[in-house]
C-alpha cells in the first residue's frame, strides 16, 4: 500500500478491534505497546502534526488521554519539546513526532537546539514502510541523515523490538551529558501486532563523581585566592545544582557570572550575581573575569559564542568542570580539569569549603559583583538618555517595563536575535527554570515554540515569550496553535520592523545604507496578524503603557500578544555595552 494512503474505513476499524479478540484481549498494536511505555517512564506530552503515517501513534495517544499538542509546523515541534523540559524538573522530558522526510528534516532545527544545549527529548519519526524502503517512497530520507543532530538514532528493523527502541532512547536522553534521541519506527510495524520483547527497568546511569584529590586541589586553590570568581553554565541548570552554586558561592564569598545558557542559575537578585557573559557583556564583567587570580568555571564548554572565540580574558589559574573532557584546554590554559557532574563537584568541593574555609582576604565579593552592576546600570540608563522622547523605545527600557510587569515566579523564553543580547545582559532572571534561550546554535524562531513547551510543563505559572519582530515571523504559526490548543502564554514582541542587528553590521562594517534589512516602507502589524489568528493583541508605543499593558495581557484567560515597538536605529549590545569606559563624568 503506498505510504500517502490511509486504510480504508472497515481495515481501520478492524485494526483497533484486534485479530483474535474472539479468543480474548488483543494484542496490543505496536503503537499501543509504544505509548504504554513512554507512560510508563513519565513521557506524556508529545508534539507534532498529523501525518497519516503518524495516525497509529496519534490514535494510541488519544486512546491514552496523553496529550498531542498539533502544531503548524514540524521546526516548532522539537523547540517545543526543548522548551518543555528546561522549564522541567531534572529528567523530565517530551516527546516530538513527525512524518518522514519534509516534517523529519524540519524538525532537525531544534534537535541540533537541543543537542548543542544538553537537553532530553524523545523524537519519534515515523520511517518509510520497510517493503518499499530504497524505491524512494513518498518522504523517503535515509535515516543516517540525521545522525549528526542527535545523541543518537536508532532505527527499528524488526516489529518485536519497538519497545525496546523506545526503552533504551528514553535511558539515553537522560543520561549526562542529556540530548535528544531520535527514533525511526515504519509505518507498517506500527500498525502491525507483533508482540514486544519485554524490557526491564534500566535507569539512567549516574553522572561521573569528581575524584577526591581533584576536589580537593580545587578547595585549595579557590580558598587561598585573593579574588576568586565562579562561571557557571547550562550544565548547572541540568545538573540541578543551583542550590550547591549559591553555597559555594557564598561559602568562597566569589562573585558570580553566567554564561547565556546558565542564566538564572543563580538568582540575579543575588548580592554575588555579577551578570551574563555572551555577546553584549559589559567591560566591567570581562574586566571581572580576567582581574580574577583563581576561576571556577563549572557546567561550561566554554564555547565560542560565550568567549567570543576564547579572546574574553580568564583568570591565569582556571579550575574548569565539565562533563567533557575534550573541552579541558580547549580554548584556554587549564590548572585542574575535572571531568565530573556540576552538583556532585560542588557539593563535594561545598564540604571541603565547611572544613576548611577561605583564608585568603581579598575585595569583598559582593562588592566586586555591585560595581558589575552598577556600571552596567549606568550604561542603560545612557542608552535611555541618549533617545530622543520623539522616537521610538529603546529594547532596554520596554525589557524594564516588561519585568516589573511580571511575577518574579514568571516562566520567560526568550527567542534568537539582536534583542535576545539586551535581554540576556538587562533582563533578570529568577532561577534556574524560569528562563529559557537556545545557546550555541542560537536559532531563531524558538521564542514562541518554546513557551507553548515550557506553559505544558507549568500549568500554574505564567509563562511569557519574549521575541523580536524577526523571530516571531519565523514561528508565527505557533500563534495559532496557542488559540487552537487553547494555551495560555503572553507573547511580548519587540518590533523594530528590521533585522537591526544584520543592518547594523552592513551599514557599519560593509557601507550599507542604515535599515538595509529593514521593512519599514511595508510595516508589520502584528496586532492583525494575531487577532486573524485568534489571539487578542494591543500595540504599544509609549514607555508608560508597557507595564499595564503586559499585566492585562497575563491576567487574560488565555494567549495574548503584546506588540511594543521599538527602535530600528538603537545601537545593538554588542556594541553598547561592550565599548570602553566612557570619560569621567560622562554618562
Amino acid at each position: 500500500m503506498d505510504t500517502d494512503e490511509s486504510p480504508s474505513g472497515s481495515d481501520a476499524d478492524a485494526s483497533r478491534r484486534g485479530a483474535g479478540s474472539d479468543d480474548g484481549p488483543a494484542t496490543p498494536t505496536v503503537a499501543e505497546a509504544v505509548v504504554d511505555h513512554m507512560l510508563d517512564r513519565g513521557v506524556d506530552v508529545a508534539f507534532g502534526i498529523p501525518g497519516k503515517q503518524t495516525l497509529p501513534l496519534n490514535r494510541a495517544l488519544a486512546d491514552r488521554d496523553a496529550r498531542f499538542v498539533v502544531a503548524r509546523h514540524e521546526t516548532a515541534v522539537t523547540h517545543q519539546a526543548w522548551g518543555y523540559a528546561e522549564t522541567s524538573e531534572p529528567g523530565a522530558m517530551a516527546a516530538s513526532v513527525v512524518v518522514p522526510g519534509p516534517g523529519d528534516m524540519n524538525a532537525m532545527n531544534g534537535l541540533k537546539n537541543a543537542l548543542n544545549d544538553c537537553v532530553p527529548l524523545l523524537h519519534l519519526a515515523v520511517e518509510t514502510e520497510r517493503e518499499v524502503r530504497g524505491g524512494d517512497g513518498i518522504h523517503e530520507t535515509p535515516p543516517e541523515t540525521y545522525d549528526t543532530v542527535v545523541k543518537e538514532n536508532a532505527l527499528v528493523d524488526s516489529p518485536a523490538g519497538a519497545v525496546p527502541a523506545v526503552a533504551d532512547a528514553i535511558r539515553v536522553a537522560r543520561e549526562h551529558p542529556q540530548g535528544p534521541v531520535r527514533v525511526g519506527i515504519p509505518k507498517d510495524v506500527l500498525a502491525s501486532r507483533t508482540p514486544q520483547a519485554a524490557v526491564g527497568e534500566r535507569e539512567p546511569s549516574a553522572p561521573p563523581a569528581p575524584p577526591a584529590a581533584a576536589v580537593d586541589r580545587a578547595a585549595e586553590l579557590l580558598t587561598e585566592a585573593d579574588s576568586p570568581v565562579i562561571l557557571a553554565g547550562g550544565g548547572v541548570r541540568r545538573a540541578a545544582a543551583s542550590d550547591a552554586l549559591r553555597s559555594t558561592a557564598e561559602a568562597l564569598d566569589a562573585p558570580v557570572a553566567t554564561t547565556y545558557k546558565g542564566k538564572g542559575v543563580l538568582p540575579e537578585t543575588h548580592p554575588l550575581s555579577a551578570g551574563v557573559l555572551c555577546g553584549g557583556s559589559s567591560a566591567g564583567l570581562r574586566e571581572l573575569l580576567g582581574s580574577a587570580d583563581v576561576g571556577l568555571v563549572v557546567g561550561s564548554d566554554l564555547d565560542a559564542v560565550a568567549t567570543a572565540s576564547w579572546s574574553v580574558e580568564m583568570p591565569d589559574r582556571l579550575v574548569h568542570v565539565t562533563l567533557g573532557g575534550d573541552d579541558v584546554g580547549f580554548g584556554y590554559e587549564t590548572e585542574l580539569g575535572v571531568v565530573g557532574d556540576a552538583d556532585r563537584f560542588l557539593r563535594a568541593l561545598g564540604e571541603e569549603l565547611d572544613e576548611g574555609g577561605r583564608t585568603a582576604s581579598g575585595p569583598a565579593g559582593a562588592a566586586r559583583a555591585e560595581a558589575v552592576r552598577s556600571a552596567d546600570q549606568d550604561r542603560f540608563a545612557a542608552l535611555a538618555d541618549d533617545r530622543d522622547p520623539e522616537e521610538p523605545l529603546s529594547s532596554v527600557e520596554a525589557l524594564r517595563e516588561v519585568r516589573e510587569a511580571l511575577p518574579v515566579e514568571t516562566v520567560v523564553t526568550a527567542d534568537a536575535g539582536g534583542f535576545r543580547l539586551w535581554t540576556l545582559v538587562s533582563f533578570p532572571a529568577a532561577g534556574p527554570r524560569s528562563y529559557v534561550n537556545p545557546g550555541s546554535w542560537a536559532t531563531m524562531g524558538t521564542g514562541l515554540p518554546s513557551a507553548v513547551g515550557a506553559k505544558l510543563a507549568n500549568p500554574e505559572r505564567d509563562v511569557v515569550a519574549l521575541t523580536g519582530d524577526g523571530g516571531l515571523m519565523m514561528c508565527v504559526h505557533e500563534l495559532h496553535t496557542l488559540a487552537a490548543e487553547g494555551i495560555d502564554v503572553t507573547v511580548v514582541a519587540l518590533n523594530n520592523d528590521d533585522y537591526a542587528i544584520i543592518s547594523e553590521e552592513a551599514s557599519r562594517s560593509y557601507g550599507f545604507a542604515e535599515g538595509a534589512y529593514g521593512w519599514a516602507d511595508a510595516g508589520l502589524d502584528l496586532v492583525a496578524v494575531a487577532s486573524g489568528m485568534g489571539v487578542p493583541a494591543e500595540r504599544v508605543t509609549e514607555i508608560g503603557a508597557v507595564a499595564d499593558a503586559v499585566d492585562a495581557a497575563r491576567r487574560r484567560d488565555g494567549p495574548a500578544l503584546v506588540e511594543v515597538a521599538t527602535d530600528a536605529a538603537e545601537p545593538q549590545a554588542s556594541e553598547w555595552m561592550t565599548r570602553a569606559r566612557r570619560a569621567e563624568g560622562e554618562r
